[in-house]
C-alpha cells in the first residue's frame, strides 16, 4: 500500500481531485487535511502560501496511473506527487482497499 501526498492550493480543487481520483479507481480513499502554511522556494524565492494536503491510499500497482493522472490534472505547474510505503497495514483495510481498486 502507497499513501501518496499533494496538496491544492482550495479546499474546492483538493476535492475536485479526490473525487475524480476516487471515481477512477486510482485510490481507494483521499483524505483532505484542513488548511495549513506551506513554506517552500518556487521561482527564485521563498513563498508561503495556504495549502490543503491531500493524502492518497492506494496500491503500488497504481502509482504510475496517478502520477499521469496528477501531473495531468493537477492546478500546480509542478504539482507536490510523493508516495510513501505503508509498511504496516490491517489486512482487513488492505483487502477492502484491494478489493476496490481491481
Amino acid at each position: 500500500m502507497l499513501i501518496v501526498l499533494t496538496t491544492t492550493s482550495s479546499f474546492e480543487e483538493a476535492e475536485k481531485l479526490a473525487e475524480l481520483i476516487v471515481n477512477d479507481k486510482l485510490a481507494a480513499c483521499v483524505q483532505i487535511l484542513p488548511q495549513m502554511t506551506s513554506i517552500y522556494f518556487w521561482v527564485g524565492k521563498i513563498v508561503r502560501e495556504a495549502e490543503h494536503l491531500l493524502l492518497i491510499k492506494t496500491l503500488e500497482e497504481k502509482f504510475m496511473e496517478l502520477e499521469t493522472f496528477l501531473s495531468l490534472n493537477h492546478p500546480y505547474e509542478v504539482p507536490e506527487i510523493v508516495a510513501l510505503t505503508a509498511e504496516n497495514v490491517s489486512e482487513k483495510y488492505l483487502e477492502w482497499m484491494t478489493d476496490y481498486l481491481q
